[in-house]
């Protein structure tokens, strides 16, 4: 394929912004097994995901069902047992373990249910970590991490640690984090699974508008109908699967009615 020939993040950022109508992610007949004993256990069955520039895509199944395995595979986490996958024209299937951390950290975005924050690092620090990963000029890195501490209204706790924050302010760290370095993919596993209903909205609204703002596509896990709805579309994994979906008549402009909809698909599919 002509994505795998892609060796160098340089020349892959640039096809990207030279064909914006193209996916942001592509995956094509995913398989991924594990062991269970002596035996594998199929987790993944040739499933097939397409998600484009600035959308955002719900990831909805049972537990089990895979969920989390399909994002670790597109990071990059994994390695599939079989099929594609190209995160911003970068082939990541069947690549070194050092290619596939390099395409992670330039270019995909990752924000966990349990925040995954350095303990021995304040907020600025953490927030830094993937710039200085990348070695952006320092000068830059500075002024680009006080602004998404800013945005994500964290200023005056910018010199906190982890341990004197609440959980959603910890998990808007983690946003900060994530998109400091303006991924073309956000991968986003129960990012308000472990905060209460408020901040939980507030992580969505957040969530949402920054992505939207650096034009950033998202994947996101999610066990709650209610934050689904956030997004342009919600697909149904099940079976190893994407066996249904439910796409927004209009992206970016939500109606009361969506989230009927997901719970009548969920039930039909028995999720």
């Amino acid at each position: 394929m002509q994505a795998a020939g892609v060796d160098s993040i340089g020349d892959a950022a640039s096809n990207t912004m030279s064909n914006p109508a193209g996916p942001r992610l592509a995956v094509r007949g995913l398989y991924k097994d594990y062991a269970l004993g002596t035996e594998p256990v199929r987790v993944l069955s040739g499933l097939d995901l397409q998600v484009d520039p600035a959308e955002m895509v719900a990831i909805m199944g049972p537990s089990g069902a895979g969920k989390t395995t399909l994002l670790n595979c597109i990071a990059g986490i994994d390695d599939s047992d079989a099929g594609q996958i190209e995160v911003a024209g970068m082939s990541m299937h069947g690549r070194p373990e050092a290619r596939r951390t390099h395409v992670r950290r330039e270019a995909i975005g990752m924000v966990f249910q349990f925040f995954n924050l350095i303990p021995t690092l304040n907020v600025r620090e953490n927030v830094a970590l993937p710039l200085q990963i990348l070695r952006r000029p320092a000068a830059d890195t500075a002024d680009r991490v006080e602004a998404m501490i800013e945005r994500v209204g964290l200023k005056k706790r910018a010199d906190h640690f982890p341990f004197q924050l609440s959980g959603g302010e910890m998990q808007l760290v983690s946003i900060a984090r994530a998109l400091v370095h303006e991924p073309p993919l956000l991968l986003a596993d129960e990012p308000t699974g472990n905060v209460n209903p408020a901040a939980g909205r507030r992580i969505m609204d957040l969530l949402i508008t920054l992505t939207r703002e650096q034009g950033t596509s998202v994947v996101m896990v999610t066990h709650s109908p209610e934050h689904a709805a956030w997004a342009d579309r919600i697909c149904f994994l099940k079976d190893g699967v994407i066996s249904s979906e439910y796409r927004h008549p209009e992206p970016g402009r939500h109606e009361p009615d969506d989230l009927k909809h997901i719970y009548d698909r969920l039930l039909e599919l028995e999720i």
